[in-house]
């Protein structure tokens, strides 16, 4: 799966999952403040991600996580272990 692939289905589940308007949705948007997720929402997002990419979110791991960019790097580096 390639990175445009990742930022793409991340794009889309944001919008119709978590219902984020997608003109905040950038890179360097950061998950909490500008994008507005909070800890229910990042609920969802971990069944999400499991679903669409195979993996299950370790909260450790998310440790630093803060932009939109870096939560798709995590995830590229995680489906890439598959």
């Amino acid at each position: 799966m390639t990175r445009t692939e990742i930022e793409e289905i991340v794009k889309n589940f944001l919008i119709e999952d978590i219902e984020v308007d997608e003109e905040v949705i950038k890179p360097d948007a950061h998950l909490k403040n500008d994008l507005g997720i909070d800890s229910l929402d990042f609920v969802d997002i971990v069944v999400i991600v499991e679903r669409k990419f195979g993996f299950k979110i370790k909260p450790e791991e998310m440790q630093g996580v803060t932009t939109l960019s870096q939560f798709c790097d995590y995830i590229e580096s995680k489906a890439g272990e598959k």
